[in-house]
């Protein structure tokens, strides 16, 4: 029976290895050439998050030369929720969309995508509360959209 069992495993390691299959996450997978993705954003607060949250997601090797150039434009809309007596919101609704462009370093053509995350934040009564909880929405939106351009990026580079 053992000898059996071995002989399975061995005969489906020995077909496994002829079948081409690389896993995602391998040395030789896709997530290795994330890291070599410099990633530029624009220049303000959400958009240095963003980067931020994407060069960790990619896994950002800054002493490698980069094979590809990710761009990204990002835009935000800020929605009022839920009305309070004085006719004032008691919850935003934060819409952050972010379009990407994947550029080989090397030439040849881009890929482009887009993304969009939506998330809500309480509305505070005091000046510094109301900009806190709106920074922390804007940071759950950059973590989310890295996620979520990661996930696509990992696609594109498989399907190459």
């Amino acid at each position: 029976m053992r000898r059996a069992v071995a002989l399975i495993a061995v005969a489906g390691a020995a077909l496994l290895s002829g079948c081409g299959f690389t896993p995602m996450y391998g040395d030789m997978g896709v997530g290795a050439g994330l890291s070599r993705i410099a990633v530029a954003t624009p220049d303000n607060r959400l958009g240095y998050r963003l980067r931020e949250q994407l060069e960790d997601a990619f896994g950002w090797n800054g002493a490698a030369t980069p094979l590809y150039r990710l761009a990204t434009e990002v835009t935000q809309e800020r929605r009022p929720l839920g009305r309070r007596i004085d006719d004032t919101a008691s919850r935003y609704e934060l819409t952050v969309k972010a379009d990407w462009t994947l550029t080989p370093v090397s030439g040849g053509a881009p890929i482009k995508g887009s993304q969009t995350t939506t998330t809500t934040y309480a509305a505070a009564d005091q000046p510094y509360a109301a900009i806190a909880a709106q920074q922390d929405g804007e940071d759950r939106a950059a973590a989310d959209l890295a996620r979520l351009i990661r996930l696509d990026m990992m696609r594109a580079l498989a399907g190459q």
